[in-house]
């Protein structure tokens, strides 16, 4: 029969949160909130941040130059405007582009008699800083993530219980693909599985770690080729009393965690697998 997963093969987890009311607390880490959006509504989200901001200051300068009578005095040469040729809305969406992008001016520029223009340049360009520091920053932390890294880091697509050094154990394999090692890589296996305790108690999705050589160090790795990772079923092991036939009726899942530092940039990454119960191939 068909089984839900709750980590994908790729890692991916597939809980999904339902009845969350507190949603103001995602704008309170507005950044990371910002990081972890799909790659279409950062792109959109970046665009109208610019947009709003230039489309907001440019309305400003219009109105600044029709409040003064600008736009009615134009071609008159004895008359000192706010922004030199600027002669409508056009042209002040135009002006407050080059004002923060620091493009230059040219055409368009900024006289010494308006006080408020003068007040209204410093604004944007303290906001515009603020802009570019938020929105670059994000979509920089969003490109520079490792989570692609995983796509080179493969797990073995099933696991396997038999004997090794005439001890039952389950094993899997996991090799990187690049030449660039992942740096103090280690790794961790959970058993995923429903359980109801003595008090009659149900835990859904309860997670038991699987020993996979933490006492002894074995959970460190030297990644450089194809490891294979052995859990050892003993007294201590949930599957100690596990038959073959037994196994085949369960319903559990296995995830596999493999953490490390990226050698070529330094950042932390993080890689997951999983196997269900139709996945470990006994013998």
């Amino acid at each position: 029969r068909k089984r839900q997963r709750y980590v994908e093969k790729d890692g991916k987890c597939n809980v999904q949160h339902g009845n969350v009311r507190e949603t103001y607390r995602y704008l309170t880490d507005i950044f990371t909130t910002l990081v972890d959006l799909k790659w279409r509504f950062s792109l959109l989200i970046f665009i109208l941040a610019y947009a709003l901001t230039w489309l907001f200051f440019g309305l400003i300068w219009w109105v600044i130059a029709y409040s003064r009578g600008d736009l009615e005095h134009l071609g008159d040469h004895s008359w000192t405007p706010c922004v030199n040729n600027l002669n409508g809305f056009v042209s002040a969406f135009l002006f407050s582009i080059e004002t923060e992008t620091t493009i230059g001016y040219g055409h368009r520029v900024i006289t010494d008699t308006c006080p408020e223009g003068i007040v209204l340049l410093l604004l944007q360009a303290i906001l515009g800083s603020m802009v570019n520091a938020f929105m670059v920053g994000c979509m920089f932390v969003k490109i520079s993530q490792p989570n692609k890294r995983a796509e080179t880091l493969v797990f073995s697509s099933h696991a396997v219980v038999s004997l090794r050094d005439d001890r039952l154990c389950l094993m899997f394999r996991v090799g990187d693909l690049r030449d660039s090692h992942i740096v103090e890589a280690s790794i961790r296996a959970k058993l995923i599985q429903s359980k109801q305790t003595q008090e009659g108690e149900f835990i859904p999705l309860d997670q038991t770690d699987l020993s996979v050589g933490f006492e002894t160090g074995d959970d460190r790795l030297f990644l450089v080729s194809p490891l294979i990772i052995s859990h050892e079923i003993d007294e201590r092991s949930p599957f100690w009393d596990v038959s073959r036939g037994q196994l085949e009726r369960d319903d559990f899942e296995i995830v596999v965690i493999l953490e490390g530092m990226v050698e070529a940039t330094g950042m932390m990454s993080q890689v997951c697998s999983s196997c269900l119960v139709d996945e470990v191939l006994w013998g």
